[in-house]
């Protein structure tokens, strides 16, 4: 297999304390962005680091920037600066599966859309359309990142309905529509409506993570890693299933993501279950900073089985340093395997042809390797991501990058 040791730069988090207490902007302070979501920094998902590191991009480049969420744990503050962004949280009353109750958020929101001249909403959100329709004056820019999953049964089903119609009310009060690829759009349940509005495609702000070193690595056997949320639509079930069909007792299968604080909980006792007492298949936790690097230095080839997923960053970030992906054909999910040509797809929920993809790309040549690396990084990283919000928003609020107004 293989190790490598590139350069590439390290990024960090500067957190100062509020200004205003309880939560509230102050009485002067105007913004050029408000973002609203439901989970922001700490919390760590897809949907979560693409608007944090929109956010923070922004913010970097002279936009003042502040964001409307659930305050998800209590130990946060109300208020707090991140990296130049202005965090603001509304308390959490109460939980319901995958998400909970913040009245407060859409108020807060209101507060905040009262004083910027554009609102970011991420989707998809229970509050979208109290958000869409409190927006004040305000342009409205909603980044519609995936379809609401639950696991399938007669009550979530008619959770997702609601999903859905919130979903449709606040893209048809948008201005613009950002998703991550058109393959993802056309494949959402909500086209019908998306279509109709202005619509733009940016993907999904990749950080590049090479530069790591292989100290996850045991022994010389083929390593296939899985990073993200231990959660059910991930399938990592299957994947667990497809790789306990490879007969090499020196293969690792190396699972990396937050399984204690997942919003609407974790599938781990379940995966464990079918884990077994196979001790190839190792559960890493969340990894950050360095740590991540040193993943993807580690493996020699990338899974994402999921069974629910808009584009899939870490498999991106995996492409960037070099390491195939092994994903499901799914609306969004394989857009960039098919960019890049660097991987596979897989049927969702079918652990032989995952086994078989995964032992075909383990096979890979480094030549073959590298040029995907090369195609990754050309497509996905830098930050075209950037200049395509910068772009969009301004071309809404009447603000030329670099700051001043048109």
């Amino acid at each position: 297999m293989r190790t490598r040791t590139t350069g590439a730069r390290a990024t960090g988090t500067v957190r100062r304390p509020a200004r205003e207490p309880g939560g509230r902007p102050g009485a002067s302070e105007t913004f050029d962005v408000t973002v609203v979501l439901d989970y922001y920094a700490p919390y760590v998902s897809g949907l979560t680091e693409a608007a944090r590191n929109t956010a923070e991009g922004l913010a970097a480049r002279g936009w003042k920037v502040a964001v409307a969420c659930a305050r998800h744990d209590p130990t946060l503050p109300t208020h707090e600066v991140i990296n130049g962004v202005q965090v603001f949280r509304a308390p959490v009353l109460a939980r319901v599966s995958r998400g909970f109750l913040a009245p407060g958020l859409p108020l807060l929101t209101a507060r905040l859309a009262a004083r910027s001249a554009l609102l970011h909403l991420h989707q998809p959100m229970p509050e979208a359309a109290f958000v869409a329709a409190l927006r004040s004056s305000a342009r409205l820019v909603t980044t519609y990142h995936i379809d609401a999953f639950l696991p399938d049964g007669p009550v979530n089903r008619l959770g997702m309905r609601v999903a859905d119609a919130i979903a449709r009310t606040a893209v048809r009060r948008a201005d613009l529509v950002i998703v991550n690829s058109e393959d993802q759009a056309r494949g959402s349940r909500i086209w019908p409506t998306i279509r109709r509005r202005p619509l733009r495609a940016i993907a999904s702000p990749c950080v590049d993570r090479n530069g790591g070193t292989p100290r996850l690595r045991d022994g010389s056997g083929l390593h296939v890693g899985f990073m993200g949320r231990i959660a059910e639509d991930k399938g990592i079930d299957h994947l667990i299933r497809a790789f306990r069909g490879i007969d090499d007792p020196k293969a690792r299968l190396l699972v990396a993501g937050d399984y204690e604080t997942v919003a609407g909980g974790s599938n781990i006792a379940q995966l464990r279950a079918v884990a077994g007492d196979d001790a190839r298949v190792r559960f890493l936790g969340l990894l950050r900073g360095e740590t991540i690097k040193d993943f993807y230095a580690s493996i020699d080839v990338f899974a994402l089985p999921s069974v629910s997923e808009s584009f899939g960053i870490v498999q991106v970030e995996a492409m960037m340093t070099g390491v195939p992906s092994v994903t499901t054909d799914l609306a969004g999910s394989r857009f960039p395997v098919q960019a890049t040509g660097f991987g596979r797809l897989v049927p969702p929920r079918d652990p032989e042809r995952l086994r078989r993809a995964i032992l075909d790309m383990a096979q890979l040549p480094d030549a073959e390797r590298q040029e995907g690396r090369r195609k990754a990084i050309e497509l996905f990283g830098g930050e075209a991501f950037l200049d395509l919000h910068e772009e969009s928003f301004g071309a809404l609020i009447g603000r030329r990058p670099g700051g001043s107004a048109a």
